[in-house]
């Protein structure tokens, strides 16, 4: 077989695994989203949400996102979402970066969620790019869309 054959049968490296999903947000905000993207997808087995708020000591809350992350977790690692940068949830999930394969994605909405939650070989640093660019695609002024087809035709 000449070198060009070989280059096209060559395949891309697979992923170690699946990744996980978890959420992590003030309040019930991630469940909700959770529960909306299961709507569209499906049940989601490689997904949860830790909520974060007053109620819980935060090395509870600590301690239920080091549980998601190790029960989502296919071998591939975890993709974490968080509602704003800055914030205490996404403090606590950069807390963890060293402590297992991890990215931490914030302003999480439903567009970025269904793309993390897609079906995907890729590995988790190509996912979390692929999720960052659906929820930026997914914040629209739809007004100025529509006044866009209207003048237009």
């Amino acid at each position: 077989m000449d070198k060009t054959a070989q280059a096209k049968t060559k395949t891309k490296p697979a992923a170690a695994g699946p990744i996980g999903v978890v959420l992590v947000t003030h309040t019930d905000f991630g469940a909700a989203l959770l529960r909306a993207a299961e709507f569209i997808l499906g049940p989601r087995d490689n997904c949860r949400s830790v909520t974060v708020d007053v109620s819980r000591e935060v090395d509870a809350t600590v301690a239920a996102l080091s549980r998601a992350i190790k029960e989502t977790d296919g071998g591939g690692g975890v993709l974490v979402l968080t509602d704003m940068f800055g914030g205490t949830p996404s403090n606590l999930s950069l807390s963890l970066l060293g402590s297992h394969p991890l990215e931490v994605l914030t302003g999480v909405n439903l567009p970025m969620l269904i793309k993390a939650l897609s079906p995907s070989d890729q590995p988790l640093a190509k996912i979390a790019a692929d999720a960052k660019i659906a929820g930026c695609q997914g914040i629209v002024l739809a007004g100025e869309v529509l006044r866009g087809k209207t003048s237009e035709g």
